[in-house]
């Protein structure tokens, strides 16, 4: 049995906050991604070149200098505009970026770059001919996107869409650089307290690997589920 010094409790609550922030993120990031798809996919030039700005700035820096720009750089512009307020209207009201809504924030807007070219793809790889279909039968566009277009692409999305939560799952371990107490900060300190690393760390990536197994489990079942029908898929 492992001991942790009495910081079983706090960590236990940091792996709480962890798993919180990688599911808010993971659906801000599926929205975004969703809207980043259909923005690449459209015939509006505006909103096409705006997705792509998008998914090009994103995939192209680095999470951590993200993390640190969103978290530090949006406090100092609130902080900016609340100056400017005072000055201007002698309106004194102060912002604070919170840790966990920074984190959530930074990490669903990172992914969602990532899941607009799962869907994107995804989306193409849907037959046009079923849609064209589905317009002749009656169908609105919402439920064309319901009955045909989702259930299909989902098919073809669940592949890259498992990939990037699992890194997303992974990367949740960032939010400990700006303050949050999740496990990984949590267990940092406890380690640095006694000097003991491995009896902390350990466990921390055993919630890792646990988290990651039941994450695969659900998207087999979940291939399995909308691949049912299609002759020669398991």
């Amino acid at each position: 049995m492992i001991d942790l010094h009495g910081y079983g409790p706090s960590i236990f609550s940091g792996a709480i906050i962890t798993i919180e922030v990688a599911f808010l993120s993971l659906a801000l990031a599926c929205l975004l991604g969703l809207l980043g798809a259909l923005g690449k996919l459209s015939e509006n030039l505006f909103l096409r070149s705006v997705a792509t700005i998008y998914t090009t700035i994103i995939r192209g820096v680095p999470d951590l200098v993200l993390m640190l720009l969103i978290f530090f750089g949006g406090q100092i512009m609130m902080n900016n505009v609340s100056d400017w307020l005072y000055e201007q209207y002698k309106v004194d009201i102060f912002f604070n970026i919170d840790e966990f809504v920074a984190g959530v924030f930074t990490i669903g807007f990172i992914f969602g770059a990532y899941m607009a070219e799962t869907f994107r793809g995804a989306f193409l790889a849907v037959d046009k001919g079923q849609a064209e279909a589905g317009l002749a039968y009656g169908m609105s566009r919402s439920q064309l996107f319901r009955r045909i277009l989702f259930p299909q692409m989902m098919r073809h999305a669940l592949p890259g869409l498992g990939n990037n939560w699992l890194v997303l799952l992974k990367t949740t371990a960032l939010v400990s650089i700006i303050g949050l107490s999740d496990m990984v900060r949590l267990a940092s300190e406890a380690a640095k307290a006694v000097h003991e690393p491995f009896t902390f760390l350990i466990p921390v990536a055993g919630v890792y690997l646990a988290l990651t197994a039941v994450s695969e489990w659900v998207l087999k079942r979940l291939k399995a589920k909308y691949n049912s029908g299609y002759a020669g898929t398991h």
